[in-house]
């Protein structure tokens, strides 16, 4: 076998290996985008669906709280949904008072329960298309 000047054999079969996977990372990259992808937009949707669960949780409590001290009140209820509604406004599109429900029972020793119910809808669809959400608060009513 005869060698070119100026080459070494080392080099040329570098060169026969490095040709032989031209497209080698084109694959690979085309295999690993999708579960990339897949996770990526799972993290943003477990992100925005998790801040969901916190707002609704945080307003079902405070409208506990308004409830359990306010329960004498006329209007009681109404007043706590409009309490409860305003505690979450992080929350689109704004609580309506068919997702909120008051236990109207309120004596002393006793517990106020609010609860709030969501349908939260998903961006991606990966999980389906929709998720129900629970917030639930309860406080001691007062005498």
């Amino acid at each position: 076998m005869r060698w070119r000047r100026g080459r070494n054999p080392e080099a040329v079969c570098g060169e026969r290996s490095v040709r032989g996977e031209r497209g080698a990372a084109a694959v690979e990259f085309a295999l690993v985008l999708p579960v990339i992808i897949l996770l990526v937009f799972g993290g943003f949707e477990f992100g925005r669906v998790y801040n969901v669960q916190i707002s609704l949780s945080n307003a079902a409590r405070e409208g506990a709280r308004y409830m359990a001290i306010h329960h004498h009140d006329v209007g009681a209820v109404a007043a706590t949904k409009s309490k409860t509604r305003d505690a979450a406004p992080s929350i689109a599109p704004v609580l309506t008072d068919a997702e909120i429900t008051v236990s109207t029972t309120c004596t002393a020793g006793t517990n106020i329960t609010v609860t709030i119910t969501r349908d939260v809808q998903l961006m991606t669809g990966y999980f389906g298309a929709s998720l129900t959400l629970t917030g639930k608060g309860v406080m001691s009513c007062g005498g």
